[in-house]
């Protein structure tokens, strides 16, 4: 693979250029190769171009010409030319003949997007393949439809260049055509020429990716978040696939961000050449490297300085801490996939209590990270200089994506981004002969549930199927039933199966000891269903009835059950049926059927069916009725021959949907007309004439009119069929309509016969109406419906209930016993979920289909009674009570509570305390009466209602107690308090007394008077507050408690404190040889404490800098000793006490002078000479590492000539106006002190040292810990 920043080898040494003609006119485009019998194609659209009479194809030599005759503007669009690896692409535009202009300049390429502002155009794109495009082909345009077949690139668009502010976000987009590939491509994306973007993921950057099955293109994003200047320069996005390869660049501009006064006057003369956008994009390759993300690490560090002591639980640190028998539920809780051996090297973790050599700071024993995310081990090594090496499981770790070495001074951190499982190791870093040792634990991510599980309702021995999704494949759970957990028995009773991110729990067959809810439980979740298992009973929705038919005739016998899989036997008298030709026995779903064919006396019988399995047997009767004809002579009147005739009505059942065939065998000579009469419920009849197709024998025809509609027999579903011998009434499918009286005339010339058929359709009933819920409790709610409209003609034998969760599509049956009552009251539901109810119901025919879903409603419970009700305090007219929320609070939470009270006696009432309810577990009830027995009683309320009462055990007297007064001074009061002057003064006594105390402050025996001094009361406590101590506040501060004539009293002490004043009239009482003793008196003022000491300092004339000579001293005379001689000295004495040393101090006014003894030295004369110099470190700073919360200094000598400036940083900024950082310099000698450093104190510091010869600078790093 080239370099993206080489120019790749073109096969074109003349490139076409794009064209522009007149409407009819020829267009040639020629191109030339660098060398002869180079194959060259020409494509337009995407597909290539052979010679015709449109097309002219030419090649002489290494010149090879296209010609388009005749151009229109159908011909215009996108070409290119192809020759080995090089494709040109050029565009052609017709115009009108009069519009056409000569093309005096190469037109830019068509497929270049508009260039970036300051840009000019550039010439035609060539792609080259494996290759970039030399241009920036990166700010391409989607090439139109041709590009999915493009045959040299992948791309089917390729990033463009882009332009963000400081703190904005942009997203780079490549497509890929994915048409003609079996796997996804690989795509990379990379800063400069190295740096492989995918290591770089976090806060800043995010690469996706998605497919698009319709167009079956690959969209691959990189999504940059809050751009930094340092994210400018140039990318490159490669793509690769098991046989083709292609890439492109691309550049990103940082701008930073303008306010409304900041003008950047430079974009006014910014180049618009090419040469100048050229060397522009040269100048990003140049700076490819420059992806630095340490300044995020170095940003990210300051808000969070250890990221190797993740915030999470430490899973090491609770298994050592755990017993045996708790391993399995940690390592359950924690997601541990390998606990044997996570055990086993937990055992193995040995402290390294040896002082060592080569590390000043180890490894901590174990490390945990969360999958995905990133870990840092680090190490600090005494010498600085040292190599050391990091081995993985005694493995050396080489330097890669994902495994990242730093250097930092003493310092040396391995981290690992993104962790796996396979990181999940023992790590070590080893220094010459030395090495130390850690555990890296990487914890999963919880479990959730997707999908939950379903309730199920079976029957005895049915097999049930519990099943769940997670959001993790091959995830660890856990199979519950009534909260104890399932295991794989012996009998392999329960059965557990995973299937990806599905898991199963199979019971084969289900017995009554199976029903219970059974939960799945993840690391993050759990799941909750409930299984009903049901005997085994058969409902018949439908019974067989007794049959009359005649000779000849059909006989079908019909039920139908409540289960579909149920087998059975046919019995005639007893006997098992055996079926023939004759004889045919059928199941279908839940209906059985007997059919017999060509009935004939030998078939009456008793017929019973006999499910298997089940104690019933529905039976029925068949009866044939025989047609008795009599011998009469001709002229014979007509006559129904029927086995009931009569001016009665029979009834004729049919169910609805069923075919109703009416059978009536007839006689007589000549053969009678058969009218059909059916009553209109209005009482009126309407009649049917003859049938069109009546045999002429029967000397008339038969005609049938239904409801006032006359029809033919072929018409519709309803017809009628008459022979010589009998007239058939058939209707297919049954319907409510068709219910009525039918009147069976016949006629002919001898007379008439005349039968009524009651004939009454029924069906299933209609559906009830939307139940409704009512009394919902804990795990139980009533349901109330109405009976259905229409009954189906048979009277309702009762009702079936179910029930499903809100989102799942389960119905659950509750009943198998039908419910004869409007309401039922359903148990054994889970509280806080959400259902929904539904009722069916059930007649003689079978079962409605189902009422609308009731509203949606949710199981609560009320809660239970509040608990450790007790009374707090009482007054003449006021009660205060406390309590604690109740043991249980339902799933809908707490709502508040109310408080109720009434007289003691039954016959008085509860009266409310407070209108509405409270949130607080405590009241105070006002406006009792004075001296009543009073009782008290607070419920807890939610959604469900209010629960049960907690009541006072015994009435309460509302009436005042007497209490003695007593102070309760805190044990810091009973001692001198001491307060520095300016410092405020809050001195806090709770007391116990009723009614309530009168409290009288005095100091010294004086009442307290003045703004300065406030007291603040309270029912329980008194305040004294000063704002601002000052010295004349001291003396000793007297309460007084009273209740009526009991009082209590309490001292107090308070001492404000401030400075001393400097001692008095020093002066030097004697000076010989090397030595000074010097005499001072006590300062004026001592600060109202005891007085610590002095400080004496000296100073030589010549620098007038200030040494301590001692400290602490408590004489008021002393003698300074190793004075130099020849110097002159001045002398001062500072006095200390509890607050700190005095202000100023008492100096002599004049220098002693320490002569030299005998001899009068003459100091001879030189050449002055030069001695400036550049600062220099003669000792630099070195790393430190502190606990938080103690004085820290960092020190380090420097010498120069001048006397340098010293200045100091951390990281990077000034330190000089922050007060919490002091900053000496003594004899070179440079210190900077840190007061009370916390963790933010930590990074790095530098001192920088400078002169008129130059600068210099050192720099350290300080680590402050957090004391464990």
């Amino acid at each position: 693979m080239p370099e993206p920043g080489k120019k790749p080898v073109s096969a074109f040494s003349k490139k076409p250029r794009s064209a522009e003609v007149a409407a009819g006119s020829p267009a040639v485009f020629e191109a030339e190769t660098e060398r002869a019998g180079l194959k060259v194609r020409w494509q337009r659209a995407g597909s290539d171009i052979s010679a015709s009479e449109k097309y002219g194809l030419a090649a002489e030599g290494t010149r090879h010409t296209l010609t388009v005759r005749d151009a229109g503007p159908a011909d215009q669009g996108s070409y290119a030319v192809i020759a080995g690896s090089s494709k040109v692409k050029f565009d052609l535009k017709v115009v009108d003949a009069g519009k056409a202009e000569p093309v005096s300049a190469p037109a830019p390429a068509p497929t270049e997007a508009p260039a970036a502002l300051g840009e000019a155009p550039t010439s035609a794109p060539e792609v080259e393949a494996g290759a970039p495009s030399p241009e920036g082909s990166s700010s391409a345009a989607p090439e139109g439809p041709s590009a999915p077949g493009d045959p040299i690139g992948l791309f089917v668009m390729r990033p463009q260049d882009g332009e963000v502010t400081v703190g904005g976000s942009i997203t780079f987009s490549a497509r890929v055509a994915g048409a003609s590939l079996l796997k996804p491509p690989v795509v990379k994306w990379f800063k400069g020429k190295w740096v492989d973007l995918s290591s770089k993921v976090g806060q800043h950057l995010q690469l996706r990716d998605s497919y698009d099955r319709t167009s079956k293109v690959y969209l691959f994003e990189l999504y940059i978040m809050d751009a930094q200047s340092s994210f400018a320069g140039g990318y490159r996005c490669e793509v690769s696939t098991k046989d083709k390869f292609d890439s492109c660049n691309f550049n990103l501009t940082v701008h930073e961000a303008v306010g409304p006064g900041d003008v950047d006057l430079r974009s006014t003369f910014r180049r618009t050449s090419l040469a100048g956008g050229s060397r522009r994009i040269s100048d990003s390759h140049e700076d490819t490297a420059t992806l630095d993300f340490s300044s995020l690490l170095r940003k990210s560090s300051l808000r969070t300085p250890r990221l190797e002591a993740p915030a999470e639980e430490d899973v090491w640190e609770i298994l050592r801490q755990a017993p045996p028998s708790e391993y399995e539920r940690i390592a359950f809780q924690h997601g541990v996939t390998d606990l044997r051996g996570m055990l086993k090297r937990l055992k193995g973790i040995k402290r390294d209590e040896k002082k060592s050599t080569a590390f000043q700071k180890k490894l901590q024993p174990a490390y945990q990270v969360s999958k995905g995310h990133k870990i840092r081990l680090m190490v600090e090594l005494a010498d600085p200089d040292a190599e050391v090496k990091w081995l993985k499981n005694g493995q050396e770790i080489q330097m890669s994506g994902r495994y990242i070495f730093e250097s930092i001074g003493a310092k040396r951190t391995l981290t690992i981004s993104q962790c796996s499982l396979a990181d999940d190791a023992a790590y070590q870093c080893v220094v010459g002969d030395e090495k130390c040792s850690t555990e890296l634990f990487v914890k999963e991510p919880p479990v959730l549930i997707t999908r939950p599980l379903e309730d199920q309702l079976v029957m005895v021995g049915q097999r049930v199927e519990f099943e769940c999704e997670v959001s993790e494949e091959g995830a660890q759970v856990k199979w519950l039933k009534d909260g104890v957990e399932l295991t794989r028995e012996e009998t392999f009773k329960y059965r557990f199966k995973k299937d990806g991110q599905k898991h199963h729990l199979i019971i084969n067959e289900a017995t009554l000891e199976d029903a219970g809810h059974y939960a799945l439980r993840t690391s993050g979740g759990q799941a909750l269903a409930e299984l009903i298992v049901q005997e085994k009973k058969l409902e018949v929705y439908q019974s067989i009835a007794d049959l009359t038919v005649g000779s000849k005739d059909q006989a079908v016998f019909k039920c139908e059950v409540s289960d579909e899989n149920v087998r059975g036997v046919w019995l005639k008298n007893g006997k098992e049926l055996v079926p023939d030709s004759r004889i045919k026995v059928s199941h279908i779903g839940r209906v059985h059927k007997l059919t017999i064919d060509d009935v004939t006396p030998a078939d009456e019988a008793d017929y019973s069916f006999v499910p298997e399995g089940f104690a019933c047997n529905l039976s029925a009767k068949l009866h044939f009725m025989e047609v008795k004809i009599d011998f009469v002579p001709r002229q014979e009147p007509p006559k129904i021959h029927l086995d009931c005739p009569g001016r009665v009505p029979d009834t004729i059942v049919v169910v609805a949907g069923n075919k109703l065939r009416l059978d009536v065998p007839i006689s007589g000579d000549p053969a009678p007309t058969v009218i059909w009469q059916k009553t209109i419920t209005k009482g009126n009849k309407v009649a049917a004439g003859p049938a069109p197709d009546a045999s002429e024998e029967s000397g008339a025809g038969d005609e049938w009119v239904f409801d006032k509609k006359l029809l033919c027999e072929t018409e519709g579903r309803v017809r009628v069929e008459t022979t010589k011998d009998r007239s058939i009434f058939t209707v297919e499918g049954a319907e409510q309509e068709d219910e009525g009286v039918y009147v069976v005339t016949v006629k002919n010339p001898v007379g008439e016969d005349q039968v009524s058929l009651t004939v009454k359709v029924i069906d299933v009933p209609d559906a009830p109406a939307a139940p409704e819920i009512s009394k919902v409790g804990e795990d139980s709610c009533t349901v109330r419906w109405e009976p259905p409209a229409y009954d189906g003609g048979q009277p309702v034998l009762g009702y079936i209930l179910e029930r499903k969760k809100k989102k799942s599509y389960r119905w659950m049956r509750l009943n198998f016993d039908l419910l004869r009552e409007l309401s039922h009251e359903a148990r054994r539901m889970i509280e806080g979920v959400i259902y929904e109810m539904r009722v069916y119901a059930v007649n003689a025919v079978g079962m409605s289909r189902p009422s609308p879903a009731s509203q949606p409603f949710m199981p609560i419970g009320p809660p239970s009674e509040p608990t450790h009700l007790a009374v707090e305090d009482v007054s003449d007219t006021t009660v205060s009570l406390k309590w604690r929320p109740p043991e249980r609070a339902g799933a809908g939470g707490l709502d508040g509570y109310s408080v109720e009270y009434r007289r003691e006696g039954s016959g008085s009432a509860w009266v409310s305390a407070l209108p509405g309810l409270i949130e607080r577990t405590s009241l105070l009830v006002k406006d009792l009466p004075t001296g009543a027995r009073v009782l008290f009683r607070v419920r807890a309320h939610n959604m469900a209602g209010a629960g049960p009462p907690a009541t006072t055990k015994e009435p309460v007297a509302v009436r005042e107690l007497l209490q003695r007064p007593r102070l309760q001074l805190p044990r810091h009061l009973r001692q001198t308090i001491q307060k520095k002057v300016g410092e405020p003064v809050n001195l806090l006594i709770p007391f116990q007394g009723k009614p309530r105390p009168q409290v009288t402050w005095t100091k010294e025996g004086r009442p307290l008077a003045g703004e300065e001094v406030s007291i603040r009361n309270s029912p329980t406590d008194t305040i004294l507050f000063i704002r601002a101590a000052r010295r004349a506040h001291s003396g000793i501060y007297q309460v007084t408690l009273r209740v009526e004539n009991m009082e209590d009293k309490a001292q107090l002490v308070l001492q404000v404190v401030d400075r001393p004043s400097p001692p008095q009239d020093i002066q030097v009482a004697e000076a010989w040889g090397f030595s000074v003793a010097l005499e001072w008196k006590p300062p004026q003022d001592d600060g109202n404490t005891e007085l610590w000491g002095y400080t004496v300092q000296k100073a030589d004339e010549k620098t007038m800098e200030w040494f301590t000579v001692l400290e602490h001293y408590r004489r008021t005379h002393c003698v300074v000793s190793e004075l130099i001689i020849g110097n002159g000295y001045y002398f001062r004495v500072f006095s200390h006490n509890t607050v700190g040393p005095s202000e100023r101090a008492a100096a002599t006014k004049e220098p002693v002078f320490i002569p030299r003894p005998g001899i009068t030295y003459e100091l001879p004369k030189y050449k002055a000479l030069d001695f400036s110099e550049a600062p220099s470190f003669t000792r630099p700073l070195v790393n430190r590492s502190v606990i938080a919360g103690y004085n820290t200094t960092l020190c380090c000598a420097v010498r120069g000539s001048p006397k340098p400036k010293i200045s100091w940083f951390k990281n990077g900024l000034d330190l000089s106006k922050d007060a919490r950082f002091r900053m000496f310099s003594k004899q070179g000698v440079l210190t900077l002190e840190i007061r009370k450093p916390c963790p933010f104190d930590g990074g790095v510091y530098a001192c920088r040292a400078t002169n008129l010869e130059g600068e210099a600078q050192c720099e350290c790093r300080l680590e402050v810990r957090v004391p464990q």
